[in-house]
Parts: structure tokens; sequence; C-alpha cells
């Protein structure tokens, strides 16, 4: 007894459910096909550049001058593999850090440019050669 008004209460039930569905989908497929929809993309999307993909050497200056300032400021931690320095970055920053050190105890006031070209040239010298991979370091 209960089984039969279970049964058609669900079947009615699921007829309204997929009746409800097929409305939604065919409206959506509708508007897909209106004519007079627009097909152009949202303004934000065509406006904005594609990043330039940044040098061996920019990443190189950036990762060192982070770290430069960390280490002088006495909060650098751990080996150079910890910071996500190669060893060759790694000897650049320790340069960069000395001279920042030397310039500090003579009372220079333009530290962070010092640092900033040395941390360039140092990059620009060591990309120069090949870097990691290339040239001589095969």
């Amino acid at each position: 007894m209960g089984r039969g008004g279970t049964s058609r209460s669900a079947g009615a039930f699921c007829a309204a459910v997929l009746a409800v569905l097929t409305a939604a989908l065919t409206m959506t497929g509708c508007a897909a096909d209106d004519p007079h929809a627009s097909r152009t993309p949202p303004p934000f999307a065509s406006n904005i550049p594609s990043p330039e993909p940044t040098s061996d050497v920019g990443l190189c200056v950036s990762i060192v001058r982070h770290w430069s300032h960390e280490v002088l400021e006495g909060r650098g931690y751990g080996d150079y593999q910890s910071m996500g320095m190669s060893g060759g970055q790694y000897d650049i920053l320790r340069e960069v850090v000395d001279a920042a050190r030397a310039a500090r105890a003579q009372g220079a006031t333009e530290v962070d440019t010092l640092m900033e070209r040395q941390a360039r040239e140092g990059c620009t010298a060591w990309y120069r050669s090949g870097g990691p991979g290339e040239g001589p370091w095969r």
C-alpha cells in the first residue's frame, strides 16, 4: 500500500525535475545561438599585455638583492640552497654583502644603490660566461 504511493510520488518528482532541467538546457542552448549575442571577450581580457619572461640575469639580481638585504640586517638563514640560490649566486651575495658592510662602516648612505649595482654586475658577469649548464659550466 505504501509502496505504490511512494513510487508514483517519486516518479512525478523525477518527471518534474527532468522537465525543469530540459527547459534550462534548451534555454541555455538557445542563448548561445543568438545572433545578437556578443562574441567579443570581456574588455579586461584583451587590454592586459602578457608579462615578459624574466631573464636569467634578472632573476639572479632579484634573488641576490633580496637575500643581501636580509643577510645585511641579520635575517639570513641556512645555507645557499635553503635560500633558493645556486653556488654562483651565493658567491655574488657574499661579495655584495661584504661591500655593503664596508660601505656602512665608512658611513655611506647609498648602500642600497651599491648593493643593486654590484648584484647586477655580478649576475651579468656570471651569466655572460654561460651560467649553470652552459659554456664552461658543463
